[in-house]
């Protein structure tokens, strides 16, 4: 039987050095039915090929086989200017690595490679060892904003990272994508100045989904000296900034914003209209009842449900 084995795999290896596309193709499609360990070595060879067809299915087998070793090798593909066969990569990668591989990533980031960085970023997410913070935290002054916004987004999934004063500064970087990413990323830090930055975002940042990104991460803050952003960011031209501005809210419940809140129980989008009986409920203030009796007509059965809710956590408290 392991004759046999050899003698098929020798065939195929033979056919992967030949000229001939279609059978380096035959060959490795072979070697990825074969499905065993034995057919590493040849699918490595395979990942090499000047056929990006080839490399691919060749990444796809060694994803299925799933044998570590040839983890070193396929970290090199994630360099390939083929957008498919780093994809697979990738994704193959995300399977395989494991905390024993973190060396072998941060050396990998030393190479001069945008694509190749990129993905090792991302691989760091799934370690999450504060070990890497050292590395991620270079990529910050980047000139690429594609690393940039890796860099910071890997930063949210580090273990034990809650201060990281270089990491305020992406706030307002001029690409629109890390200050995306830089706004969830301030979600998940401790820095005395996030509240203030994530409020100014909230307020004056051109992007709407850096805005919305903002008051999502003052949400996980909920802090009383954002009500005041708050209620700006209430008039937001982007009806997702309106909602998650109410989700704040709901957390961090202010008298003072009754009719505002009341206001936005009239929004034209029913998502927000359902965030602000939620809020109206927690504001817990018999002035609002009117207005979520009204609510009770809503087209939208969500609306109708939150509203019914508010009227009765309100009775309640004020029986």
């Amino acid at each position: 039987m392991f004759t046999d084995t050899d003698s098929e795999l020798n065939q195929w290896l033979e056919m992967l050095r030949s000229p001939s596309l279609s059978d380096r193709l035959v060959a490795v499609k072979s070697l990825q039915h074969l499905g065993e360990d034995a057919a590493v070595d040849a699918l490595i060879i395979a990942l090499t090929d000047e056929s990006t067809a080839v490399q691919k299915i060749a990444v796809s087998a060694l994803w299925e086989i799933a044998n570590p070793i040839a983890i070193p090798t396929l970290l090199k593909t994630l360099a390939s200017p083929d957008e498919d066969v780093r994809t697979e990569a990738l994704s193959a990668l995300g399977e395989l690595i494991n905390a024993d591989d973190l060396l072998l990533l941060l050396d990998a980031l030393n190479q001069e490679n945008i694509n190749l960085q990129i993905n090792i970023l991302i691989l760091l997410r799934k370690i999450h060892d504060v070990q890497s913070l050292p590395a991620v935290l270079s990529f910050f002054n980047s000139q690429y904003p594609e690393l940039r916004e890796a860099a910071i987004t890997t930063l949210r999934y580090l273990n034990q990272v809650q201060i990281c004063p270089p990491a305020l500064s992406l706030i307002n970087d001029p690409d629109e994508n890390v200050r995306r990413a830089t706004a969830l990323t301030l979600g998940h830090l401790a820095d005395p100045e996030i509240v203030e930055l994530l409020t100014q975002s909230l307020i004056s940042d051109p992007d709407w989904q850096v805005r919305r990104n903002a008051a999502k991460s003052l949400a996980i803050h909920a802090k009383p000296e954002a009500i005041s952003a708050l209620k700006i960011a209430l008039k937001d031209e982007n009806w997702q900034v309106r909602k998650f501005t109410l989700q704040v809210l709901q957390k961090t419940p202010d008298k003072d914003l009754l009719l505002d809140l009341i206001q936005a129980l009239t929004d034209e989008y029913s998502d927000v209209r359902k965030e602000a009986a939620i809020a109206l409920a927690n504001l817990e203030n018999t002035d609002a009842l009117n207005a979520l009796q009204q609510a009770l007509d809503d087209p939208d059965r969500d609306v109708c449900i939150y509203a019914e809710r508010a009227i009765k956590k309100i009775q309640n408290l004020s029986s």
